[in-house]
């Protein structure tokens, strides 16, 4: 069986450092489903508006590879334990497909979909789009394997010199809730080392110390400054 993507998904994301580790984890990322011409149909989406969430199923476009590994080490793990591939959610798999729960926010009138809770890179191509059914798709009872031994702690945020006070609202938000969840590997602990994440246009740079990260810098563009510590603020 061969199949082609039906859509892709733009979001804020342009480089995969500072995804969310799963799906609506931050939910306010936000994405947009655009159909590819031949899906862009809005009998295809009928009945759609119903539902509140949506599965999408997804190639891990960055992670395509010939070869594959029975084992992979989750970088939650420390990146120095192996598990079986099918223990996990790696995207080094035989077939390097994602599946993301997301809520749906809107249908646009050009048949794009509005979602929220993305943990998708942007131009990620999407295979389907099913609803999320609640009395069947949810396990309030289940058990998640060493996921649930490393769900770790959320940092505290900041921010002395009110960098992210420069962003938009929406933005700022979003930012804040990225970086409480630690964007870090979970191999990478080194005290005071700085670390940078693109998401909207913006470039944060920050370090982690116990469990604080301190905002170090917000550029936008990687070349014009939105704000330093002793600069003016934006508008």
């Amino acid at each position: 069986m061969e199949i082609q993507p039906i859509a892709y998904i733009e979001t804020d994301f342009k480089e995969k450092f500072g995804i969310p580790r799963q799906a609506g984890i931050v939910g306010q990322t936000r994405g947009r489903i655009v159909f590819l011409p031949k899906y862009r149909r809005p009998e295809a989406l009928r009945g759609l508006e119903g539902y509140s969430h949506l599965w999408l199923i997804w190639e891990f476009s960055e992670s395509v590879s010939p070869e594959w590994s029975p084992t992979v080490r989750p970088p939650r793990l420390g990146g120095n334990r192996r598990v079986g591939v099918f223990a996990t959610r790696s995207p080094f798999r035989p077939n390097p497909i994602g599946l993301s729960s997301v809520r749906l926010l809107k249908i646009e009138n050009d048949c794009s979909l509005l979602v929220e809770g993305a943990d998708l890179l942007s131009g990620t191509p999407i295979y389907d789009v099913k609803p999320y059914i609640a009395y069947t798709d949810s396990h309030p009872d289940a058990v998640s394997g060493f996921a649930d031994e490393v769900k770790g702690a959320r940092l505290e945020v900041a921010d002395p010199e009110n960098l992210l006070g420069a962003l938009p609202l929406q933005i700022r938000e979003c930012v804040l809730a990225l970086l409480a969840e630690d964007p870090r590997p979970g191999y990478q602990e080194n005290a005071g080392r700085e670390y940078g994440m693109r998401y909207a246009g913006y470039e944060i740079r920050f370090s982690v110390s116990g469990g604080t990260l301190r905002v170090l810098e917000i550029q936008k563009d990687k070349t014009e400054s939105v704000h330093r510590p002793g600069a003016g603020r934006i508008g």
